[in-house]
This record gives C-alpha cells, structure tokens and sequence, in this order.
C-alpha cells in the first residue's frame, strides 16, 4: 500500500508540477507578446483577468463535472484544453479570440488544480497530511517561478513560441498515465457535496486563500514599489519579491510537519498571529539590511502556510464530492482576491501612500484570525463532510 501511494503521489506530484512551469510560463508570454505588439498595460490587464474569469464561471460545475466524468479524466482533459488553447495563440493575434482563449485555459487550470488539490488530500491521511500536501505546494511553486525563466529562454523563437508553451503542458499526460488509483467516487446528487453545506463548515480557509492570493499577488506586482518609495534602488527593490517567493517555497513543508506534530488549527493561527505582528515591522525592517532580508523571508513562508494549511484543513473535514466542492470554492476565493484584490490595493497606494499595501494585507491578516476564532467559537465540525 505504501508502494502505491508513493508511486502515485509521485505521479500526481510531477503532473501537477508541469502544468506549474506550462502556467509560470503562459502569463509572463502573452504579457510580453501584447507589449510587443504595441499595446498597453490596460490589454495586458484585461487579458489576464479573462484567465481568472474562466476560472470562476467553471466553479459551480466543478464537482458535478469531477463526479460525471472521473477525476483522472478530468484533469487529462484539462490539461489537452490548455495546451490547445495556449498553442492556438500562435496562430491568430485577434484579441476577442485571445480572450477566449485565456478564459478556457483559465477554466481548465481551474478544474486541474481544484481536483487535484481533492486528490492529494485523498492520498494523504491525517497523520501526514501537512507534509504531504507542504510538498505538493512547495513543488508546484518552484515550478511556476521557473516559467519566467522559461519565457527568457524561448523569446527569440517567435513564430513558435506559444506552441512551445502548449508543448509542455503534454508532458503532464504520461506520468498521469501512471497513476493508478482514482480519487474517492460519490453520489453525483449527494446533498453534502452542495457549496451551501460547505461553506459554513469553512469561512476561515475562504478567508485564508483570500489572503494569500492577495499577498503573492501583491508580493510580485506591488512589493518592489513600496520598498522603492521608502528609498530602496530598483535592484534590490525586486529582490523584496524574490526573498518572499524562497520563504514561501522552502519552508512549506517543514511548516507542514509542524502541523502533524502539534496539530493543524494551532499552527495555523500561529501563522497568522505572525504575519499580523510582521507586517506593520516591514518600514522599520527596509532601512536596516540585516533585518529586512530575515523579515521577508519569515513573512513570505508564514503567509504561504496560511493557505497551505488551508488547503490541508479542507482533507480534514471533507470527503468525496464534499472535498471537490470546498476545493472548488478555495479556487474561486483564490480567483476573487487576485482579480479583484490588485485593482483596489494599486488605487489606495495612489492616493494614500505606498504603505496602504501593508494595512491591506495586514487587515486580511486580521480578518483571517477572526474567522478562526469565529469557526473555534461555533464549534465548526473537523468531522468529515
């Protein structure tokens, strides 16, 4: 039995981690791709949100979708969706057509990685459940931050360059192949498995994907600007968002055997109890060197765990098509934050400062612990859904 999980975690993990570097690559691509064309940041920013569009229009079908067609077929069939729909860029420039494009890569990722965060959680159990799934962030994460590395590598091959992209999503289909077992099949009309049963059983982990997306959004777009409005030169102002991105990245899993050694729910306010008390340090931290490089990489690996153990707390109180379905709206919390959470952040800097990015965050932050204590308060059930 242990034999089977590895070899098919393994796969899963390897499967998800191509489609990591195929999406790293496919954003930064048609960004750059736009700007050669000689439009502007308004095109490239109406053009990303359409991927999180298609996103959200598929998260009410996604369980129905999981249970009638099979999970392995499901994600098997998403990924053939974005490697066509990313290749087909290469051969028509019309931005209606790009659109949608991006909306149907944006809805087949969104089914690829709600699935396939219910399946890890069905492979794990609860005894190992943070590291396993502390490995499944860590590794999916340092395969996105290689897709720019990507793009800087295929941008001179521009009459291939978005076939390429499609390319590498196919490589995801032979280590799924390899897979064995199938996540958990359920009813297809099961009543626990509707959003509006799921979703009291877990404001907190909605509220905790929220914050994250928000957080490495702005981590990436945001950071390196208020780290420049407090004095520091463009070069190492982008570094701001590399150390926050290795943080997140490499301390993930051991996060994740801490909270199977003393439990998830306290780990997991843990987290955000340090996240509340780090921000409001960042100004101070930026004009001392030898503080500011600690602080964000401390900041960076406690704010990915909060959605990480968000993620783990979802194999904790749910199963089956319970699973997919908090699965589904973790997704759609993560899709919500970063369409939306970017556009007001940018306006408040603008007219308020760039440090309303940390009061941003920082209220999230709080907002987070709050509905913790407000589940803990209620009694909300870890018994499985």
């Amino acid at each position: 039995m242990r034999t089977i999980f590895t070899r098919d975690f393994l796969a899963l993990i390897l499967s998800v981690a191509v489609v990591g570097l195929g999406s790293g690559a496919t954003l930064p691509l048609t960004a750059l791709a736009l700007t050669d064309a000689g439009y502007g940041t308004a095109i490239v920013g109406l053009l990303t949100a359409a991927q999180a569009f298609g996103g959200l229009l598929v998260v009410p079908a996604t369980a129905w979708i999981s249970t009638r067609f099979g999970s392995r077929q499901v994600i098997v069939g998403s990924v053939l969706a974005a490697a066509v729909a990313t290749a087909l860029m290469q051969f028509n420039a019309n931005l209606w057509l790009w659109a949608l494009l991006r909306m149907v890569c944006g809805a087949a990722l969104m089914l690829l990685f709600t699935i396939s965060e219910a399946w890890v959680n069905e492979l794990a159990n609860d005894t190992n459940r943070g590291r396993v799934v502390g490995i499944y962030a860590t590794t999916f994460t340092l395969f996105q931050m290689s897709g720019p590395v990507l793009v800087s590598q295929i941008e001179g091959f521009t009459s291939w360059r978005f076939a390429i992209c499609g390319a590498i999503f196919l490589v995801a289909l032979p280590t799924l192949a390899a897979i064995r077992t199938t996540a958990q099949s359920a009813d297809l009309h099961e009543p626990h498995g509707s959003w509006r049963h799921i979703l009291p059983k877990m404001p907190a982990l909605i509220v905790a994907t929220g914050f994250f997306a928000l957080f490495d959004t702005l981590a990436l777009s945001l950071l390196p600007l208020f780290a420049m409005g407090h004095g520091i030169d463009t070069e190492t102002a982008v570094l701001f968002a590399s150390v926050v991105l290795l943080g997140d990245t490499t301390m993930q899993f051991p996060i994740g055997w801490l909270a199977d050694r003393l439990g998830r729910e306290r780990v997991h306010a843990l987290m955000g109890v340090l996240v509340a008390v780090l921000l409001p340090l960042l100004p101070l931290a930026v004009a001392t060197p030898w503080l500011r490089w600690p602080l964000l990489f401390v900041l960076g690996a406690a704010a990915g765990s909060i959605y990480t153990l968000a993620i783990v707390a979802c194999g904790e109180r749910f199963e089956g098509v319970a699973l997919v379905s908090a699965s589904a709206l973790v997704s759609a919390s993560w899709s919500a934050a970063s369409f939306g959470g970017p556009i007001v952040t940018g306006a408040l800097m603008e007219h308020a400062g760039r440090d309303a990015m940390l009061w941003v965050l920082f209220a999230c932050a709080l907002m987070f612990l709050g509905t913790l204590r407000w589940e803990r308060a209620r009694g909300v059930v870890r018994a499985k859904a």
